[in-house]
């Protein structure tokens, strides 16, 4: 609340407002395209359909990298940790040494910190780099020259050579395994459980090899979204951002002013507007809407101030259509009335403590 409130006070002196009478309010008049020092510093842009339809053409549709999307998983390779099951049918003994009874972890085979892992009549293996199916090759072919045509199977009890890592506002952060099925992004957030509270879903970030890209989970909504064919790898890791940093600032003469997250990629003026209830019927200008852009960088940039007229007819089908950035102030400025009574409203008080004077001095 108290950078809302500072944001505010530094529009409203960028905007040159005046407070001639109690209660907010943006006096647009000083905002002019004549040179002057103050048309320099803001920029006033009514909202048009021309202004809309010029915001779309310039709109940049989010895509997915295409060295993400050229990732393909190949069939899982063994690593350092992992646990494997291996059977060879009819011989008990090199299934289970620790006895069928036993729980089937116990008779798994840890592959060692430098990859390898031993097995009976087989010895030292190295194991790790190889793919479930070649290792199963490997060890059957050995075995021959014991056992008459034997028959292998091998699965992995245990993934824990190869993972990710999720991080920022997920239910469950922390590693997740890389296994014989592969994982997506959209897999893997899932599996972490999205804070829906206060999740930024449009900054999704995957640091892979070094580099960084930026994913909107959003778009997973939109049609021909290719979010979910991106596939993780080891040592990748994703962060999910909280929204706290991402608000939009509601002022004035609406229902319940205050700032809201920015969760998505895209939020529109009608939206925020119905957020908060909507404008005050009794106290609100419908033609004093206002969107403040760049407030926060007013010392090195000039600040946009988009107007709407909310009393137009096809005020609602603009404010649906015009997108709002993050650190957007929207203002809705008071009516002529709602300044007025708000002056009478300080002057009752006074005129009763005179009227009170009054008539004490009468009464001597």
């Amino acid at each position: 609340m108290i950078r809302s409130l500072s944001l505010a006070v530094l529009a409203g002196v960028a905007l040159q407002g005046c407070m001639f009478a109690p209660g907010h309010y943006l006096d647009t008049s000083n905002i002019s395209r004549d040179g002057s020092p103050e048309s320099s510093r803001v920029e006033l842009i009514p909202i048009t359909p021309k202004l809309i339809a010029q915001n779309e053409a310039t709109k940049v549709q989010a895509s997915v990298p295409a060295e993400l999307l050229a990732f393909n998983p190949g069939a899982y390779r063994i690593g350092a940790n992992d646990v494997l099951y291996i059977t060879v049918w009819d011989h008990p003994e090199l299934t289970a040494p620790s006895g069928p009874q036993q729980q089937i972890d116990a008779n798994g085979r840890l592959v060692r910190p430098d990859g390898t892992m031993f097995y009976p009549y087989v010895g030292n293996v190295q194991a790790a780099g190889k793919t479930i199916e070649e290792l199963r090759a490997f060890i059957a072919e050995r075995l021959r020259q014991f056992i008459d045509s034997p028959q292998v199977d091998l699965s992995v009890l245990r993934f824990a050579s190869q993972k990710v890592i999720l991080s920022g506002a997920v239910l469950k952060a922390g590693p997740q395994p890389i296994t014989t099925s592969p994982l997506s992004v959209v897999e893997a957030v899932g599996t972490a459980n999205v804070d829906p509270l206060n999740a930024d879903l449009a900054s999704l970030t995957l640091n892979r090899d070094g580099r960084e890209y930026l994913l909107d989970l959003d778009s997973l909504n939109s049609k021909g979204s290719q979010l979910q064919n991106v596939y993780l790898k080891d040592g990748d890791q994703l962060y999910l951002p909280y929204n706290d940093r991402k608000k939009i600032y509601v002022m004035g003469e609406v229902s319940q002013p205050r700032a809201l997250t920015f969760k998505i990629n895209r939020m529109n003026l009608a939206d925020v507007i119905g957020s908060v209830g909507g404008l005050n019927q009794s106290t609100s200008n419908g033609n004093a809407l206002y969107v403040i852009r760049g407030a926060e960088n007013i010392e090195t940039e000039p600040a946009k101030v988009f107007q709407l007229d909310a009393e137009s007819p096809t005020a609602f089908a603009l404010a649906s259509r015009f997108d709002l950035q993050p650190q957007d102030i929207v203002y809705v400025g008071p009516a002529g009335v709602t300044r007025w009574n708000r002056v009478i409203s300080q002057l009752v008080p006074s005129a009763s403590i005179l009227g009170t004077g009054n008539t004490i001095s009468n009464s001597r």
